[in-house]
């Protein structure tokens, strides 16, 4: 790079003193030109490196380029650039001994200084107050054009992790949409066989003249294929919420007016076995509660709290389904006691496929579950989460929004439910 060499520069200035004054006005104003020229020099070759920066295609790792571009345009020895972010240095020129260990360095310790002696100058990259890197340089340079330099490589690096994050969520969404039509797919291709097979368990039954034995097959097949309908009709769900944007889910809701009372009735039946077994209570502090929502999601995302409470709530201990008004919401929670869910747990229980240690080892399960429901609140421009401690168990909540409708349809009891407006 273009500059004053400081000896040279003091040398120079002493020998000036002893010219007659014309020659030393003269040597000045040469001094002032070579500065003057090297500074536009500088300037030029800045706005040439921050013109190839900007030109850089961000679908690469920047940093080989930064350094090179450094190199040969300030006409350096040497340069080594650190990503503190991903852990890689980056270097051109002739090292005589491995800069590694000296470019992270004064990133770790954060030591930006010019030492004239060695040549060597020194800046931590930072964004903002915090440091990304750093930028070691082996040349003739000025500290402003280094501070320069290691600004737009700070720059550089940022527009670097912005596009990368914005290809990562491209693909994670164009994944998403995969893997939801392959869903889609699959769980139509079940339906098939599963009616069959459901038909032709029904039609044993209706047949009748079936020993103990096969009787008990036939109702084991039955019991089966419905655990296998029903695990196909959330795939179906989760493709359906999955295939597109928020606001497109949003758009798949068909919301109706739906008494909560019958509905929560309904979810209890349908499970069936894994509810019978079950001490379950349903309070309602209004009967006539109705909300408005799309019958299909919320009974799916009940009957997936219901499930789980039966599943892991301590033997012969009371589940309670509750269904209230609370200000501009319908709230549902499901309460159970039984193992306390971790707290790092439920910030992640409704993430799909994600499974608490202690649930894996206890019952089965897919891990989808629970994030169906959270999609389907979301869906309705609702909320779900999840309390737990020791002295008051488990609790599930789902909050929709309330439309303030009242249904007046009579509520339908059953056996093993025991119902409260308490």
């Amino acid at each position: 790079m273009a500059g004053l060499h400081p000896v040279r520069g003091i040398m120079g200035a002493f020998r000036a003193r002893s010219l007659p004054p014309v020659l030393r006005r003269a040597f000045y104003a040469t001094r002032r030109s070579q500065r003057e020229r090297s500074a536009a020099s500088l300037m030029a070759n800045v706005l040439e490196f921050t013109r190839r920066t900007l030109q850089m295609n961000l679908g690469e790792k920047p940093g080989p380029a930064l350094a090179d571009h450094i190199h040969r345009l300030f006409a350096l020895e040497a340069v080594a650039i650190f990503d503190a972010d991903l852990q890689e240095i980056y270097q051109a020129g002739e090292w005589k001994v491995d800069p590694g260990e000296l470019v992270q360095n004064v990133y770790y310790f954060e030591t930006s200084n010019d030492d004239p002696g060695t040549g060597i100058s020194r800046r931590v990259i930072r964004l903002g107050a915090v440091p990304i890197g750093s930028l070691v340089l082996r040349g003739e340079t000025s500290p402003l054009i280094n501070s320069v330099l290691a600004s737009v490589v700070a720059i550089t690096f940022d527009r670097y992790r912005a596009t990368a994050n914005e290809t990562r969520i491209e693909a994670d969404r164009q994944a998403e949409q995969m893997r939801a039509a392959v869903l889609d797919n699959l769980a139509h291709a079940y339906k098939t066989p599963l009616t069959a097979i459901r038909a032709a368990s029904s039609g044993l039954k209706e047949m009748g003249r079936l020993s103990p034995a096969q009787a008990d097959l036939v109702s084991l097949i039955d019991e089966q294929a419905s655990v296998l309908n029903d695990l196909t009709n959330r795939l179906l769900t989760t493709a359906r919420l999955e295939s597109g944007s928020p606001d497109q889910s949003v758009a798949a809701v068909h919301p109706e007016p739906v008494a909560a009372g019958p509905l929560i009735d309904e979810v209890i039946v349908a499970l069936g076995e894994r509810s019978a077994r079950a001490d379950i209570q349903v309070v309602l502090p209004d009967e006539h509660l109705s909300v408005f929502c799309d019958r299909a999601l919320i009974s799916m995302l009940l009957a997936q709290y219901v499930e789980n409470a039966c599943k892991y709530s301590n033997p012969g201990s009371r589940i309670t389904v509750r269904a209230e008004r609370s200000g501009a919401e319908v709230l549902f929670s499901v309460h159970s006691i039984g193992p306390v869910i971790p707290l790092a747990d439920r910030e992640r229980i409704f993430d799909r496929y994600y499974r608490s240690a202690n649930s894996a080892t206890r019952a089965a399960g897919t891990g989808i579950g629970l994030s169906i429901a959270k999609r389907a609140a979301l869906a309705h421009n609702g909320s779900v989460w999840v309390a737990s401690d020791e002295a008051e168990g488990t609790t599930f909540f789902a909050a929709l929004p309330d439309r303030n409708l009242s249904l007046t349809r009579p509520v339908d009891k059953t056996a093993n439910i025991q119902r409260s407006t308490s």
